[in-house]
């Protein structure tokens, strides 16, 4: 997406903007956080910066891809990034949310999100998919006030931390 002025919001202390490569080590440091002590991702490796830079130069040059900076640290990010591969789901995106423990229940997420869902609509994208780890109560009911819907649930596909999890699908269709 690059550094397009019209997608950045600021005020005195904080901002979302499009992400660059000089975020990565922030990312991979909140990322690698949730990998290490959660099962909120099925990563189960932590990354290095240089593999969280090539994922955003893969991610953010053909999709939105935003961090929200406060008092000069990223305390969250967001993105989208294709569905599936077949081209009839190319008008679908999965979306992906992470904020820094230090920063959650602050409202960071949902105007992370609005922004995200913003530039999707502008896009012409049709839907949205959530892929949430169904124990994850706070993630389901976060993406339930922002309008998405419980689409699928999957039993047991995910083996992390010495137990099965299942995963839930939820959906935002864009309607202009």
């Amino acid at each position: 997406m690059g550094n397009d002025d019209a997608l950045s919001f600021s005020d005195t202390n904080s901002m979302i903007r499009p992400v660059t490569l000089a975020d990565a080590a922030a990312i991979t440091n909140i990322y690698n956080y949730y990998i290490e002590h959660t099962s909120i991702s099925f990563e189960t490796e932590p990354l290095t910066t240089e593999q969280m830079g090539k994922r955003i130069v893969a991610i953010s040059s053909h999709y939105p891809y935003l961090v929200y900076e406060a008092e000069g640290k990223i305390a969250g990010y967001c993105y989208v990034h294709a569905w599936k591969e077949r081209a009839a789901y190319s008008q679908t995106m999965e979306t992906t949310i992470y904020l820094d423990p230090g920063h959650k229940r602050k409202g960071i997420g949902k105007q992370l999100m609005d922004r995200l869902i913003s530039l999707c609509r502008e896009a012409g994208y049709h839907a949205l998919v959530a892929c949430i780890t169904a124990s994850n109560q706070e993630s389901r009911e976060f993406h339930a006030r922002l309008g998405f819907s419980e689409a699928s649930h999957f039993k047991e596909v995910g083996y992390k931390l010495g137990e099965w999890h299942d995963v839930v699908d939820y959906e935002l269709l864009l309607k202009p």
